[in-house]
């Protein structure tokens, strides 16, 4: 089957945060959004279907994980990421960003150490502050179009610290570790004694010719000290769901966490959290494979179109995600006036590149998941923008 993206489809009315909360967020409602990190095109049919099937049941009474829920899952990692599982090891949670919460929660006190690799996904900083915790920033080094990992300063950071956040592939800028870098975070955290959270949402969002490496396969120190955070709500576009898993190798950390969660009941999920897991893990190959086709053509389509007509304006190019970094320092604007520009002048809604840390300043995050129509006429919009300031 033949999956259509190109279809432009009105989410206005919907309570999307993406779009109806335009106005709420700028002011104003003309604006292309492209911030949210949440797909234009119709979450996968067979989610649907699924959910479709069981409200004509027409009882919503209370419900346990589907036995489809746990194997799906060890299904999918072990086809799709060759790491093979046992379903003990999956612990269910609310969202990923929750997921963080709880751990931080969990394994940390009040006044303890957390540490980020910025520019990076902002939650992870605020939800350590906002849960009283010190948050370390060890900067990554832009060379060469891509993050990198400066391990010396990394060593340095991460001593004292009682828990590490890894966004594994890296959003903001779409990086795809490799087996060499995580081995090295590995090992410097096992030795300081640094607890590691991976978050591998992006995972199954990663771009061909490029592999994901899942942290708790690279050694057995990743294994034993590490919480692996995965959830197909943004390759399958269910994010609404809230529907998210931990895997957790070591039995100590396990049970810890797992004890926790079920001492709030943080670890039941929905009716249509399971269902919809099941559904996507079951029947998604397929879909995934074009959908990632379609957004690695529009990887190429806004590289190119950089190139060529705004030049000022330098691309990250994701090896993972459908989210772009735009390097935008060359325009010479600081943040204030940057956003100024996307907004007032290129009527485009994206994230501030300055939300991921300091070392976002000067750059600007764009959603290229929707239709090529749709992505073509926000950067023409952003051309003239740029064109307006000569």
């Amino acid at each position: 089957m033949n999956y259509n993206f190109d279809e432009i489809i009105n989410r206005n009315g919907t309570d999307s945060v993406k779009w109806d909360g335009v106005e709420s967020r700028w002011g104003r409602n003309d604006l292309i959004p492209m911030w949210v990190a949440d797909m234009d095109f119709r979450t996968a049919p067979f989610v649907i279907e699924a959910l479709r099937k069981r409200l004509e049941h027409e009882v919503l009474g209370y419900t346990f994980a589907c036995k489809e829920w746990s194997e799906s899952i060890v299904n999918w990692v072990k086809e799709r990421h060759g790491w093979t599982i046992r379903e003990e090891m999956l612990t269910f949670t609310p969202g990923i960003v929750r997921g963080l919460a709880f751990v931080i929660q969990c394994f940390t006190q009040k006044g303890d150490k957390v540490m980020v690799m910025p520019p990076v996904y902002h939650p992870f900083f605020l939800v350590a502050q906002k849960n009283e915790r010190e948050v370390v920033y060890s900067p990554l080094v832009l060379e060469d179009g891509q993050y990198h990992i400066d391990f010396d300063r990394f060593r340095r950071d991460v001593q004292g610290c009682k828990l590490l956040i890894l966004s594994n592939p890296h959003n903001p800028g779409g990086r795809v570790w490799t087996k060499e870098e995580l081995s090295q975070i590995a090992d410097i955290c096992y030795e300081s004694g640094t607890l590691i959270i991976s978050d591998e949402i992006h995972a199954d969002l990663t771009l061909p010719p490029y592999k994901h490496p899942t942290f708790a396969l690279i050694s057995e120190k990743a294994r034993m000290n590490s919480l692996v955070f995965m959830s197909p709500s943004k390759a399958f576009n269910m994010p609404g769901l809230a529907s998210s898993y931990a895997i957790i190798e070591n039995d100590e950390l396990r049970h810890r966490f797992q004890t926790y969660m079920e001492a709030s009941e943080f670890n039941e999920g929905h009716l249509f959290a399971y269902l919809s897991v099941a559904a996507a893990y079951s029947h998604g190959t397929e879909w995934l494979e074009q959908v990632l086709a379609y957004i690695k053509e529009n990887v190429d389509f806004t590289e190119n179109y950089l190139k060529e007509h705004i030049p000022t304006i330098k691309m990250i190019r994701p090896q993972a995600s459908y989210l772009i970094f735009l390097d935008c320092r060359e325009l010479g604007l600081n943040q204030e006036e940057l956003n100024r520009l996307f907004i007032e002048d290129a009527h485009l809604a994206l994230n501030d590149g300055a939300t991921f840390g300091k070392e976002g300043e000067g750059f600007m995050r764009l959603n290229i998941a929707c239709p090529r129509a749709t992505l073509e006429c926000a950067l023409k919009q952003l051309e003239q923008a740029v064109i307006s300031l000569e």
